[in-house]
C-alpha cells in the first residue's frame, strides 16, 4: 500500500517534470540576426551588383575619406571587447565592474553615431544626389539604425544590473548574453560594410 508521504513525492517529481522545459530564446534570436543578416546581405549584393552593371560617370561616384570610417571601425571592434568584459564581469557576480565596462560599451557606441554624423555632414555628395549616393546612406543609415537600438539595449541592462535589486544578475545573464550577441553582429555587419563601401 502506497503511503502519503510516497505519493506527495511522486506528484512533486511530476510538477518539476512538468514546469522543465528548453530555454530557446537564444536560438530565436540567433534566428533573427540571421534574417537580419540576409537583409544586410541583399543591401550588399545590390550595391555591388550595381556598381558592376552600371558604372556611372567619372564624376559621379566620389572617393570617400578613410579616417572617420576607420576611427569608427576602431570604436566598434574596441566597444565589443569592452562588452566582453562586461559580460565576463556579471558571471563572477562583479556589478560595479560590469556597469563600468557596459557604460563604457554604450558611450563608444554613442562616439560612433556622432562620428557617422560629423562624416554625413561632410561628404561631397547628398541622399538623392544619384543612386550610388542612395545606396549609400541606406547601408550606413540602416546600420546606424542598429547601433542605435544596440546603444539603447545596453543602457537598460547597465540600468538593470545595479545593485541591490538589479534584474540582471550572475543567476540572470540571458538579457546581457542577448545584447552582446546582437552588438558582436553589429559590430562583424560594419567591418563588412566597411570593406565593401569604403575599401573596395
Amino acid at each position: 500500500m502506497t503511503t502519503l508521504p510516497q505519493i506527495d513525492q511522486d506528484q512533486e517529481v511530476r510538477t518539476s517534470q512538468e514546469e522543465h522545459h528548453e530555454d530557446f530564446r537564444m536560438f530565436g534570436l540567433a534566428t533573427f540576426l540571421i534574417a537580419d543578416g540576409m537583409t544586410f546581405a541583399g543591401f550588399f549584393a545590390a550595391y555591388l551588383t550595381y556598381k558592376a552593371v552600371n558604372p556611372l560617370l567619372p564624376d559621379a561616384v566620389y572617393e570617400l575619406e578613410l579616417p572617420l570610417p576607420t576611427l569608427n571601425t576602431i570604436l566598434l571592434l574596441v566597444s565589443s571587447a569592452t562588452f566582453h568584459k562586461a559580460g565576463t564581469a556579471l558571471k563572477i557576480d562583479d556589478s560595479k565592474n560590469c556597469r563600468k565596462w557596459l557604460l563604457i560599451t554604450a558611450l563608444l557606441g554613442l562616439a560612433f553615431l556622432i562620428s557617422q554624423m560629423v562624416e554625413y555632414f561632410t561628404l561631397p555628395f547628398g541622399l538623392t544626389d544619384n543612386l550610388y549616393a542612395s545606396t549609400f546612406y541606406a547601408l550606413t543609415g540602416f546600420h546606424g539604425l542598429h547601433v542605435t537600438l544596440g546603444a539603447l539595449m545596453i543602457s537598460i541592462i547597465w540600468w538593470q544590473t545595479r545593485s541591490p535589486g538589479g534584474r540582471v544578475n550572475s543567476h540572470n545573464q540571458f538579457p546581457l548574453e542577448a545584447t552582446e550577441l546582437y552588438w558582436h553582429f553589429v559590430d562583424g555587419i560594419w567591418v563588412i560594410l566597411f570593406i565593401i563601401l569604403y575599401l573596395l
